[in-house]
């Protein structure tokens, strides 16, 4: 066995063990909350951009729109990177070809850092992505981010139509590390290179909402990225796990953890509080759709009866981790966020309504200082 499979085998060998061990408990492990407390100022943050496409709008108008919030992200000066997540058939969302969406944000930006939050490995083979964004790396020297992650991103029948592999999500920590030695100097695969890729390596992050993908990357040394924007129950616990667990790596030697939150910033708390209730509805019309309830707009005497229905109690649940209203307001829930997740870095989905509603949430929560 050549040196590279040998990695590839240790590092699944670590995760395998980690998977069976027990997790300690908060009063076990030697990280507080409190130590990660820090001024809203001081805490490095990011965007989750889930390229929408509005009612009434056209896809290329949703990717413009895109364009123009990262452009306005990074005149701030205070945002770290913008990420976009790879989903199919969903008629709301227009970052399927999510490479192809960095390549164009990426041309459009000048400093700040584009990447995947993230690309599901399992719908392509390593050396597929590693010559994406070996080939965006090339581009855009030292801006390219590769979040991974091993959901279908999509329904039962369109992972069908992907020709997904049935088993592939069952080989995502081997197929990991494949990918991150495609990216390196060394390629593991006898005969075989990435190119563009060899030797661009472009940094890896693991997304997660479960103990998996915290355990994953813990085994691997790489940074992760909780979703807990959508799904907030394990938040603190796998964060607990990672950091407890953390292997150094050749990439990173100490842990690093990016949490996901909703914010809904606008000039007075008053106006954001309204623009939330508007979030909820369009969040609580969505889970409708999705559970066939119909596949239309609901009147607003329906959303009501939807608010109080499972669908509505999901959407709520689901938007747990937001921060509503004016700057002091946001400024205070982000330094409580970050302690309570015990997050380095906080990355945002953009939750305003519109455009301009858009671009004004990020100049707020940019001039915070």
């Amino acid at each position: 066995m050549d040196e590279a499979g040998a990695r590839v085998d240790e590092c699944v060998s670590d995760f395998d063990a980690a998977q069976n061990t027990d997790l300690r408990s908060p009063d076990e492990t030697s990280h507080s909350a409190g130590s990660f407390a820090k001024k809203a100022a001081d805490i490095p943050l990011s965007i989750l951009d889930l390229a929408q496409v509005g009612s009434h709008q056209s896809v290329g108008d949703a990717i413009r729109s895109s364009v123009e919030l990262a452009q306005r992200a990074e005149a701030t000066g205070r945002f770290e990177r913008v990420w976009f997540a790879e989903h199919h058939n969903m008629k709301h969302i227009a970052s399927a070809a999510t490479s192809v969406l960095l390549a164009h944000v990426a041309s459009q930006t000048q400093t700040i850092r584009v990447g995947s939050g993230g690309v599901m490995l399992p719908n392509h083979s390593p050396l597929t992505i590693a010559e994406q964004f070996g080939t965006l790396a090339e581009l855009h020297p030292g801006r390219i981010d590769l979040g991974l992650g091993r959901a279908p991103g999509t329904d039962q029948r369109t992972w069908q139509a992907l020709r997904r592999d049935p088993h592939a999500s069952d080989r995502f920590p081997q197929d990991v590390v494949e990918l991150q030695g495609l990216l390196s100097d060394t390629s593991p695969l006898a005969g075989t290179e990435a190119i563009p890729g060899k030797g661009t390596n472009v940094p890896l992050y693991i997304l997660g909402s479960s103990m998996f993908g915290a355990k994953l990357a813990a085994a691997l040394g790489l940074p992760y990225a909780f979703a807990s924007h959508f799904a907030p129950d394990q938040l603190q616990a796998a964060v607990y796990a990672y950091r407890s667990e953390f292997k150094p790596s050749a990439q990173l030697d100490a842990p690093y953890v990016i949490a996901a939150l909703n914010v809904v910033a606008a000039d007075t708390d008053d106006e954001a509080s309204a623009m939330y209730e508007k979030v909820l509805r369009s969040r609580v019309e969505m889970i409708a759709t999705r559970f066939g309830m119909a596949d239309r707009d609901f009147t607003d005497a329906e959303l009501d009866m939807l608010l109080d229905s499972p669908a509505g109690h999901q959407a709520k649940h689901m938007l747990t981790y937001t921060a509503i209203g004016g700057p002091e307001r946001i400024a205070a829930y982000l330094e409580q966020f970050a302690e309570h997740a015990m997050a380095d870095e906080l990355m945002m989905t953009n939750s305003a309504r519109g455009l301009d509603a858009q671009k004004r949430a990020l100049e707020i929560v940019g001039g915070i200082r």
